[in-house]
């Protein structure tokens, strides 16, 4: 069964940086196509930023440069470097993997940014 666990969550002043970690593991720990997203309290989840196939990106308009996706293929490991954090990217962050057996989520780290 496929495990996918994030971590490096925290709490962090406005302006400050956090690195998150997604390490999959189990029979497809494929991480080809990954992404973050994140869910406010009392908001919908969102798409934070993806990597698919052949290194191709796609980040949410409010990333605004501050976020950078990054893979390590020997360690089916995915990352989200965040900077510049504003209180209103608060929320749980979770990591989706993507593969032909369906998507995969972690359980999420929450990710808070005091004013």
């Amino acid at each position: 069964q496929v495990k996918v666990v994030e971590s490096g969550g925290g709490l962090v002043q406005a302006g400050g940086s956090l690195r998150l970690s997604c390490v999959v593991s189990g029979p497809h720990r494929s991480v080809n196509n990954m992404a973050w997203f994140r869910q406010a309290p009392e908001k919908q989840r969102e798409l934070v930023a993806l990597i698919g196939d052949g290194g191709r990106l796609n980040y949410a308009d409010f990333v605004e440069g501050r976020f950078t996706i990054s893979r390590d293929f020997r360690k089916n490991s995915v990352y989200l470097q965040m900077n510049s954090l504003k209180p209103e990217d608060t929320g749980v962050y979770f990591c989706r993997q993507s593969g032909p057996w369906g998507d995969v989520w972690g359980q999420g780290t929450q990710v808070t940014v005091s004013s």
